[in-house]
C-alpha cells in the first residue's frame, strides 16, 4: 500500500463559529447566566421594578388628583360658612324653599335630567 498524497499533507484546525468561540468561554457564560439571572428571574429583577415604578407613577397621578379635588371641597366648605351660601346652595341643588315661596321647574325638551337632584312632590 503506497500512501496517498493527501495522508501526508498536515489538517488544518477546524475553525469555530465566532459566536461559539465567544459563548464557550465560561467567564462570558458565567456573566450572561447573571445578567439574565438578574434581569428576569430575581425578586428584584428588572421586570419588577419596572411593573413597580408604573404603580408607583399611577399612584402618585391618583393623589395630585385626590389632592385636587380636596382642596376644591375645602374652598366650597369655606364658602358653606356664610348662612347665605348655604341657603343659596340648598335652593339650588336640593330644590328648597321657604315657606312663602312657590318653585316652578322648567325643564326643556333637548335638556337632560340630573340624576343626583332630588324634587320633592
Amino acid at each position: 500500500m503506497e500512501p496517498s498524497e493527501h495522508e501526508n499533507e498536515p489538517k488544518e484546525p477546524k475553525k469555530r463559529s465566532w459566536w461559539l468561540r465567544y459563548f464557550g468561554n465560561r467567564y462570558v457564560l458565567s456573566l450572561v447566566f447573571f445578567a439574565v439571572w438578574m434581569l428576569f428571574l430575581d425578586n428584584y429583577s428588572w421586570l419588577v421594578h419596572r411593573r413597580l415604578d408604573t404603580e408607583i407613577d399611577e399612584l402618585e397621578t391618583n393623589k395630585r388628583y385626590y389632592q385636587g379635588e380636596i382642596n376644591k371641597d375645602m374652598q366650597h366648605i369655606k364658602q358653606l360658612r356664610d348662612s347665605d351660601q348655604v341657603e343659596r346652595y340648598a335652593r339650588e341643588k336640593y330644590y328648597m324653599k321657604r315657606d312663602s315661596e312657590d318653585i316652578y321647574i322648567i325643564e326643556y325638551e333637548g335638556e337632560k335630567k340630573d340624576s343626583t337632584s332630588f324634587i320633592p312632590n
